[in-house]
């Protein structure tokens, strides 16, 4: 089988696994131009490279590149959500996908806890006053100015309880932090963390965190019914997906003082719109341009993850791996 490769897999490991399990891997990665494959560009490569199959980060697989190339393999999508690609269409095709899901878990979670840390100990702005040339002879004002909390002792609350917030709730153990979760389909028993309904997390909870994916059924679903139950000193952080969250709901909790500050990763318009800039400007709202999952590692993570997909898949004959995405797939033909 050859596969043609333009997801980043830069760890020469993971890059040569992989050639192993496959007659011919052509490497093509996205990275070089700056972005990923438009549908033309993806199509037209897959036809000049003759591939069996597709590894992919981040480009655009429509149904357009599907049917050009319904002779596809399996497709491997190098992400936890696979939203770059037409599943219905591929599942149509009978091409299997496959996804990674917790490659960027570690990430995620590594940067919630230093940027709620960052809100809660006043860090940004103390950094400005200081570069700001602020310090007088013999002043207190700083150590009295910038006073802030620690996170040890605090409610913590996760809204989703998948990959991402499992690692937080491990890490925020040894703080200490006592930690709640809302996740109608985590089932297997937590002794050390709380299983509650949504309303009882947001009425109790410091700091609230959304793990959510996008679904129909996620889909603004974090409105002003649950934000009004906030605290005043309540943080409230979204690294996931900024559509799971009502905007204007939010940006009235924020503005009105209703709730201590946010921390946000993600925008409903990236580029933002000037409703997005209200937020991120905001003075008690600590914004990043969507980087939480952004490390070397976590291409590490995705190569080697994707990797054991392939190799149970193929190899191995494991048709039950839960990173098949399209399950139904393997009743419409037969995979060898």
């Amino acid at each position: 089988m050859k596969v043609l490769l333009t997801a980043p897999y830069e760890n020469e490991k993971a890059l040569n696994e992989l050639k192993g399990l496959f007659d011919e891997v052509i490497y093509r990665s996205w990275k070089p131009q700056g972005r990923a494959y438009n549908p033309d560009e993806l199509t037209t490569l897959l036809k000049e490279t003759g591939a069996d199959a597709l590894i992919s980060e981040h480009d655009e697989i429509t149904a357009d590149v599907l049917y050009a190339n319904p002779h596809l393999k399996f497709v491997g999508i190098c992400r936890g959500t696979p939203s770059n690609i037409d599943l219905a269409v591929a599942t149509e095709l009978g091409i299997p996908v496959f996804n990674t899901p917790a490659r960027n878990a570690q990430a995620v979670a590594e940067m919630f806890i230093a940027n709620v840390v960052t809100l809660l100990r006043n860090t940004i702005p103390a950094v400005n006053w200081l570069a700001g040339k602020n310090w007088g002879v013999g002043a207190h004002t700083s150590y009295l100015q910038f006073k802030g909390n620690e996170l040890a002792g605090k409610k913590v609350g996760m809204v989703g309880f998948g990959a991402v917030g499992q690692h937080i709730a491990r890490m925020l153990v040894s703080f200490p932090c006592e930690i709640y979760y809302f996740d109608p389909y985590y089932t297997a028993p937590e002794q050390d963390f709380k299983k509650v309904e949504l309303e009882e997390l947001f009425a109790t909870c410091d700091v609230v965190g959304i793990h959510l994916p996008v679904t129909p059924e996620t889909q603004g679903m974090i409105d002003h019914r649950y934000l009004s139950l906030l605290h005043q000193d309540a943080i409230f952080v979204n690294t996931a997906r900024a559509s799971v969250v009502n905007r204007n709901d939010l940006l009235a909790s924020i503005e009105q003082g209703k709730i201590r500050g946010a921390v946000l990763d993600v925008f409903y318009n990236e580029p933002p719109d000037e409703v997005d800039y209200k937020m991120i400007l905001n003075k008690n709202v600590l914004a990043t341009p969507h980087i939480a999952g952004a490390t070397h590692e976590v291409e590490d993570h995705h190569a080697f993850i994707m990797n054991n997909n392939l190799r149970e898949f193929f190899h191995n004959g494991n048709r039950s791996i839960k990173q098949l995405v399209n399950k139904t797939v393997l009743d419409k033909t037969p995979i060898n």
